[in-house]
């Protein structure tokens, strides 16, 4: 089995592996960059999901693997401020689909106002802490709960709420997925 992994950031491809090699311990694994599809700062659960979904779809057609995996981050609004998100799209050459997600966690005014202004998550984060690419490290999850989770911990967990219909196929039939018409 082939899996492929719609990104080139390590965070994300060590997540799907971690994972999934428990579940395909024989697979083989490529991590391939392919465009999201959607903005580079993703707004919303709509748009971040629709982005994973892009990158999994996207990572399945270039590499002709037999699962194609798209992870994204976001934010969104909240009664309490600005809160990251998360979404993972798995897919196979069958049409089965599989999504999981979310992880928030509230922003610091400071940051969710860089993020307002036109910057990503990443780069404000980079000026909270005063280091450079975060989002390829611990991330905004890591470094705002002292990595009692981390950006890599919260990509598996969505990761394996994803895996759902390929743990129980019989539960989620093709046909009935509206994302076949693609």
């Amino acid at each position: 089995m082939r899996i492929a992994i719609g990104s080139g950031n390590p965070v994300k491809c060590n997540a799907a592996r971690a994972v999934l090699e428990i579940v395909y311990p024989q697979a083989e694994f490529v991590c391939v960059e392919v465009p999201s599809g959607i903005s580079a700062q993703p707004w919303g659960d709509v748009e971040t999901r629709t982005g994973a979904l892009n990158r999994a779809r996207a990572a399945l057609e270039h590499t002709g693997a037999d699962l194609g995996v798209g992870l994204e981050g976001g934010v969104q609004d909240s009664e309490f401020g600005l809160l990251t998100c998360a979404w993972c799209a798995i897919v196979d050459r069958a049409g089965r689909t599989g999504i999981g997600g979310n992880s928030c966690v509230l922003l610091p005014e400071q940051v969710a106002a860089a993020v307002r202004q036109g910057n990503e998550l990443g780069a404000a984060m980079d000026a909270l802490v005063q280091q450079h690419n975060t989002k390829q490290g611990d991330g905004a999850i890591g470094i705002l709960t002292n990595n009692l989770e981390t950006r890599q911990s919260a990509y598996e967990l969505i990761l394996r709420l994803a895996l759902a219909p390929f743990q129980n196929p019989a539960w989620y039939p093709v046909s009935n997925r509206p994302e076949q018409s693609r």
